[in-house]
């Protein structure tokens, strides 16, 4: 195996906090700069949040503009990719952002529960991102909390409801969602497979413990992975993760275990079928 492997860093996300992790960056300059330590690092998309002045996550387009300006100076070449979650604000605020024109975004296609409540995608919520992310040239990446989210992705691929083959991201380890199953991720390869072609690219994301066993799985499976404080603060028990790009750096060292080179962040988009930065 020796085809290069996407590294994506999820650097802030909504939940995680100064007192989870003091690494965690939360203001823009701090994100900056916690992405850059990452690309050099290995990773080739950037994963993106924002949060207010009280570090409350928001969908404010204007945070997000100033986050994709600096990772654009900061970080040449690297994918942007922003997040359209629903943790960050309601109804189509969730999508304010997307007349930035990003390289990508998140696009959740369906609905599940989370640890404490119900992660509401509703199908015209859903139907209008994906139409802003044609109108803008914006790739999503299927975020994909069960099998059912898969399939229709599928569905809106065939119904031109996303433009290019979808890039779906596994998400296992979220409580009250789908855990880390080893048989269930083989058949989510098994199912990309069959719907997007054999060759079709995907990527993994664990949860807290499960990010560096989803990242193991992925990487030996010919994936791409996902790492980053987003979803996991600790490189174990008893250590806190000291920053995104020592996440980073312990996937990439996977990567050389299994004999996959790290993609750099021009591989990545010519894997992924973006234009050039």
């Amino acid at each position: 195996m020796s085809h290069p492997c996407i590294i994506c860093v999820a650097i802030t996300g909504s939940l995680p906090t100064k007192d989870n992790n003091p690494a965690v960056p939360i203001t823009i300059a701090e994100q900056i700069e916690s992405t850059q330590e990452a690309f050099e690092a290995g990773a080739s998309i950037a994963h993106c949040h924002v949060r207010d002045d009280e570090g409350r996550p928001t969908s404010d387009p204007e945070r997000f503009a100033a986050l994709k300006e600096g990772l654009e100076k900061h970080c040449p070449g690297m994918i942007v990719q922003l997040s359209t979650g629903g943790r960050s604000g309601a109804g189509q605020a969730r999508g304010g952002m997307l007349p930035l024109a990003p390289d990508m975004a998140s696009l959740s296609v369906g609905s599940n529960n989370f640890p404490t409540r119900v992660y509401e995608n509703p199908p015209d919520l859903v139907d209008w991102l994906a139409a802003e992310m044609v109108k803008y040239e914006v790739k999503p990446e299927i975020e994909a909390f069960d099998l059912s989210h898969i399939i229709k992705a599928h569905q809106m691929w065939r119904a031109g409801q996303i433009k290019d083959r979808p890039y779906v991201q596994f998400v296992m380890g979220v409580k009250n969602a789908m855990p880390a199953d080893r048989e269930v991720f083989d058949y989510y390869i098994k199912t990309v497979h069959r719907l997007f072609g054999e060759d079709a690219p995907w990527c993994a994301a664990g949860i807290g413990p499960n990010q560096i066993v989803l990242n193991e799985w992925a990487i030996s499976a010919g994936g791409h992975a996902r790492t980053g404080l987003e979803d996991n603060v600790r490189l174990d028990r008893d250590r806190l993760a000291p920053s995104n790009a020592a996440l980073v750096k312990r996937a990439a060292e996977l990567c050389g275990k299994y004999d996959r080179p790290v993609a750099t962040w021009q591989q990545a988009r010519d894997i992924l079928g973006l234009k050039a930065a």
